[in-house]
């Protein structure tokens, strides 16, 4: 079930978020929530027919509050009680799906986030994975000319840890680990880790 927040994500994002969300399973549901009378959500509306994107309309009830997470709170959970999903794409930035995230795997389902790197960590870690947008806008490619250098690499201490980490746990009696191995420790430890984020289309890159 793949769940949009349309004012939270944009419309240039689309393309490459159901072509990730393909790799992962099969959007047998997908919706985009909003209030669709107001002018901000237009470029949308193109996009969701050719996608077949399902519109949910979500009037504003006060000026200031976000009657759309309420809505999609809603709704996913009328989606998990109907038993017929085995995971949940949530495509927001903003920090107030972080509980919906954590009930929903909760109750074993798989999670995947999708939102801009200006996401809260909360959200991100309640994930079982989480895909930074920047790296699914039309025109982004893993082997832009943002590739990070090894020295780049190198000095960034978190991302150091987290490699020698799962190098440690994947490694086998020998010393040796298999990339596969070494990517599955990294998800576990790190939903966010993407190696486009580095600019670089793969972990083998």
């Amino acid at each position: 079930a793949v769940l949009i927040d349309a004012d939270n994500a944009q419309a240039s994002i689309v393309e490459g978020l159901l072509a990730e969300i393909a790799k992962y399973g099969t959007a047998h549901v997908k919706r985009i929530y909003g209030d669709w009378t107001l002018p901000n959500l237009g470029s949308w509306k193109e996009t969701l027919l050719r996608h077949s994107i399902q519109p949910m309309q979500q009037f504003r009830y006060t000026k200031g509050k976000n009657a759309t997470d309420g809505a999609m709170m809603i709704d996913a959970m009328d989606l998990l009680y109907s038993r017929n999903f085995d995971g949940f794409c949530i495509v927001s930035s903003d920090s107030d799906f972080t509980r919906l995230a954590s009930r929903l795997r909760e109750s074993g389902m798989t999670v995947y986030g999708f939102g801009e790197q200006k996401t809260p960590e909360p959200f991100v870690a309640a994930c079982d994975k989480f895909v930074f947008t920047e790296v699914l806008r039309e025109g982004a490619s893993g082997d832009s000319t943002t590739r990070k250098s090894g020295k780049d690499l190198q000095r960034d201490a978190r991302l150091v840890n987290l490699l020698r980490a799962a190098l440690d746990s994947a490694a086998d009696d020998t010393g040796w680990a298999g990339l596969g191995a070494v990517g599955s420790a990294i998800a576990k430890r790190s939903p966010e880790f993407d190696s486009r984020n580095y600019g670089y289309a793969k972990l083998s890159g």
